[in-house]
């Protein structure tokens, strides 16, 4: 595998190990059984290699596809590179990921690896009808934009109204540029006669035969508190529930502590009303600074809120620093079925 270019000079360096523990990841839902994954540098040219215990199938190869780093796909035999076409899941082009620029952004790269470890956690990550997707710390939109691109549904919350309306005009802005047939409302969220923010509804199609068949897309981002989030939308309800959370103490709910509330605290009072609204059999996957918060602290909330961690061999892997205050890394965790 070719390693896809990053501007970020940072994340390019971590991005090899990355894509390595992301490999390892998709392979446990694989029909094939793949080993032997390390970086390689062929001609001077840095890539990623593994072996497969028997030719990938269709299936495989496009499930391997999605990879977030990946830029293109070899067969090495006798010294020579055979490309393998691949076919990403891709719904939309890439300017919905690429056009926001501004402080704090996520790197979309790693939003979709976080996205893609998510989904590997459940039953059919890449098949079946569209699955539902909620970011409750979501800013400025990368996951729920990163949701578009696969063709799913989309509900993120945030308390910060700047981010709200920047998000807003970009999407509207988006779906008017590149003539997507969709319709957005915007209005008051309220519930028992209580203001709780705003909304944002659109449902769209990418296509206008899709549009009319009825084969649509919803959505969706309340400016309005994370921990109303069991609130705003009902139980069991979300398929995968992806979020990159605060790196440091100037973020989190209005509730109680306010902006002021660390992330250590924000995470303690929301993953249990995060967990509400997850499906049984559903997954949680959750990025975070761990300078602020040790993995072992945010591992235990989880399990209090009554999750299994996937922990150990690749899922213990993706640790990687993003500045010299942020050591990033990500828990991935399931809903239990019954």
């Amino acid at each position: 595998m070719l390693v896809y270019p990053s501007a970020n000079r940072v994340y390019a360096a971590s991005s090899p190990a990355l894509l390595r523990a992301e490999l390892a990841v998709f392979g446990t839902g694989l029909a094939a059984e793949l080993s032997a994954i390390e970086e390689a540098e062929l001609g001077g040219v840095g890539y990623v290699r593994f072996t497969s215990s028997v030719p990938l199938a269709e299936r495989d190869l496009a499930v391997l596809s999605n990879l977030s780093s990946l830029y293109a796909l070899f067969e090495l035999g006798d010294g020579v590179l055979r490309p393998v076409p691949v076919t990403p899941l891709a719904k939309a082009d890439s300017d919905l990921l690429t056009i926001q620029k501004y402080p704090g952004k996520t790197n979309e790269l790693f939003t979709k690896l976080l996205v893609n470890v998510t989904l590997m956690a459940t039953a059919d990550p890449f098949s079946g009808g569209p699955k539902y997707l909620l970011d409750p710390l979501c800013g400025r939109g990368t996951t729920l934009n990163q949701a578009m691109m696969y063709g799913l549904h989309a509900t993120g919350l945030d308390v910060d109204a700047k981010d709200f309306e920047a998000y807003e005009a970009f999407i509207k802005t988006w779906l008017r540029t590149k003539r997507v047939k969709h319709t957005a409302e915007s209005g008051q969220l309220r519930r028992n006669k209580v203001r709780l923010g705003r909304r944002l509804d659109i449902e769209y199609a990418l296509t206008k035969e899709q549009y009319k068949a009825g084969d649509t897309r919803k959505l969706t981002y309340f400016n309005a508190d994370t921990l109303t989030t069991d609130e705003v939308l009902r139980a069991n309800s979300f398929d995968v529930i992806v979020t990159d959370a605060p790196y440091g103490v100037q973020h989190g709910s209005h509730r109680e502590a306010g902006l002021q509330r660390s992330p250590r605290d924000l995470l303690a009072a929301a993953v249990p009303v995060w967990t509400r609204v997850l499906r049984p059999g559903g997954a949680i996957g959750i990025s975070w600074n761990t300078t602020v918060l040790p993995r072992e602290e945010l591992v235990e909330v989880l399990r209090k809120a009554g999750l299994d961690v996937r922990e150990g061999g690749p899922w213990a892997e993706f640790a990687h620093r993003v500045d010299q205050a942020i050591l990033r890394d990500l828990v991935v965790a399931v809903k239990p079925a019954s």
